[in-house]
């Protein structure tokens, strides 16, 4: 059986040129916040990462299964249905951090690696960054450039 291939890969399709594509108003008024807010996080300029996520910085992974790959080191899309940010599953000894975080936020809905957000005004943008910080430094410890 061969090694699986990984859809999601940086491209060349313009992060202005996928916003601009977007469907919804909201999605394209509301996405180029988020933008705003990785790139003073982050110092980098976002790349497409498949279709549809917007990433800043890559890492290169392996899991105990021996899957590996390379992927955005942090990133968010702007669905239809919400805004998902690519978080991580452990913050490890700053947890307690993270779950403050999490409870100051606003209405927002979890999963194991994700962040929804129906829409911007429904949180803090402050602490929003905040937890993109802290997403960004939990990343840069667990896989150093």
């Amino acid at each position: 059986m061969g090694k699986a291939e990984i859809k999601t890969k940086a491209t060349e399709v313009t992060v202005a040129d996928y916003i601009a594509s977007l469907p919804e108003a909201r999605r394209r008024e509301e996405a180029p916040v988020i933008d705003a807010i990785h790139r003073r996080v982050t110092g980098l300029e976002p790349r497409m990462w498949g279709p549809s996520i917007i990433g800043y910085g890559s890492y290169d992974y392996q899991y105990d299964s021996g899957h590996s790959g390379t992927m955005c080191r942090a990133g968010f899309s702007p669905r239809k249905a919400a805004i998902t940010l690519y978080l991580m599953e452990n913050y490890g000894a700053r947890q307690t951090e993270a779950d403050a975080l999490f409870a100051a936020l606003g209405k927002h809905r979890t999963s194991k690696v994700c962040l929804y957000i129906n829409k911007l005004a429904d949180v803090d943008l402050d602490v929003l960054e905040k937890l993109v910080a802290l997403t960004w430094d939990a990343m840069n410890e667990k896989y150093p450039v």
